[in-house]
């Protein structure tokens, strides 16, 4: 890698604020953006569209090749296509939210997004971030950070970012539980904290606190 290629990897469970500040951080860097879930979102929706049991590794493994996968890296907007179509808000639905793990833990599927991924990471500095990014994807990166919160922190936001009332906020730290444990267990790069990595836990910490966390974190590095 070279001295003016910055990677910049992101990890940690969903509802820890990755995917904010990632956005935030690659704005303020003035660099490139890559939301890696929405990746794995795209190929969840295909395979709902296409009327696929999800609960069928067999079946979603022999078709991942098929759909064509596009993402832009802007920070200012993320837009996700899908053999043409845009799909970027369909994409931020529940329906694929509650199947996306089921679909990510396939390796077919994981092989052919990681690589999508590091074509990406190739071509200039960039914030990545995601589940696997410093174990898996890049494992060389120059910073690896890694974000986490509490599980009911965790649920508010999730909440929050889907509209939900206050009083679902049980059901939807149950179903945040779920998917660690499905997205830490999978046999293939499995949701984990790099050793070299920096961990931030977010749980008190306004959107501008972490933000700063993390760039105080790159330009130690």
């Amino acid at each position: 890698m070279s001295s003016d290629h910055l990677v910049v990897a992101i990890d940690g469970p969903a509802g820890s604020g990755k995917s904010t500040t990632a956005r935030s951080v690659a704005k303020a860097l003035d660099c490139a953006y890559l939301d890696t879930g929405a990746l794995y979102r795209a190929m969840t929706w295909w395979m709902l569209d296409q009327g696929i049991d999800i609960s069928d590794g067999d079946v979603i493994a022999s078709r991942s090749a098929e759909p064509v996968i596009t993402i832009s890296t802007s920070p200012e907007a993320v837009e996700v296509h899908v053999d043409g179509a845009d799909v970027s808000e369909a994409i931020r639905e529940p329906v694929v939210a509650e199947a996306v793990s089921a679909v990510s833990r396939v390796p077919a599927v994981r092989t052919r997004l990681v690589q999508i991924q590091r074509e990406v990471i190739a071509s200039g500095s960039i914030v990545v971030e995601g589940r696997d990014i410093g174990t898996v994807v890049a494992p060389d990166a120059g910073v690896k950070i890694f974000l986490t919160a509490s599980p009911l922190a965790r649920a508010q936001r999730r909440n929050k970012d889907y509209g939900q009332a206050h009083d679902e906020v049980a059901a939807t730290m149950e179903a945040l539980e779920r998917r660690d444990l499905v997205d830490s267990t999978r046999d293939v790069s499995p949701l984990a904290k790099a050793d070299d990595a920096v961990e931030v836990d977010t749980s008190d910490l306004t959107l501008d606190q972490v933000i700063a966390a993390v760039l105080s974190i790159v330009a130690s590095r």
